[in-house]
C-alpha cells in the first residue's frame, strides 16, 4: 500500500483555476453591492441633513447654504460628508438654493461622489450625483432611472 502525502501540481493548479473562476464571477457582483451600499449611505445622510435643514427653517424661517468650502457659523452646523468621517465617505454633500429660487425659500442638497475632500476613487456611473430638495424631489444626474428606493 502506497500512501500519498500531499497534492500533485496538477491538482493544485485545478483548485487555483476553480478559485480564480469563482472570484471572476463574484467580483463584479461585489463591486455592485459596494456601490449600492455607499449610495444608500449617501441617501440616508441627505435625508438626515434635510431634517436638520427643516428644523433650522422652522426656527429661523430660512434655509442655509453649506458645504466643505462654505464659511460662516451657520454653514458649520451641517455635515458635508456621507460616512462616519470625511476620509471614509464616498460622497461630499453641499446645500444650495433650488434653481433660480432664493436659498431662504428652497434648499437643494447634492451628494457628489468621489471628490477631493472624500474618497476620490469612488464613482457611481449609474446614478452619479444624488439630489434631494426641500420640495420633496428625489433626483439623480446619472443615466439610471431608479436611484432612489
Amino acid at each position: 500500500m502506497n500512501a500519498r502525502g500531499g497534492f500533485t501540481l496538477v491538482e493544485l493548479m485545478v483548485a487555483l483555476a476553480v478559485a480564480g473562476a469563482l472570484a471572476a464571477v463574484a467580483y463584479p457582483g461585489y463591486q455592485l453591492h459596494v456601490i449600492r451600499t455607499k449610495r444608500t449611505e449617501a441617501q440616508v445622510a441627505l435625508q438626515a441633513v434635510m431634517h436638520q435643514q427643516e428644523r433650522y427653517f422652522t426656527q429661523n424661517n430660512r434655509y442655509v447654504a453649506f458645504g466643505a468650502g462654505v464659511d460662516g457659523p451657520e454653514a458649520r452646523l451641517f455635515r458635508w460628508w456621507s460616512g462616519a468621517t470625511p476620509a471614509a465617505s464616498a460622497y461630499e454633500i453641499i446645500g444650495r438654493a433650488c434653481g433660480s429660487e432664493d436659498i431662504a425659500d428652497c434648499v437643494e442638497l447634492v451628494a457628489i461622489p468621489g471628490t477631493d475632500r472624500v474618497d476620490n476613487r469612488y464613482r457611481d456611473p449609474s446614478c452619479d450625483r444624488l439630489i434631494l430638495t426641500s420640495t420633496g424631489m428625489h433626483l439623480a444626474t446619472g443615466p439610471a432611472t431608479r436611484c432612489w428606493r
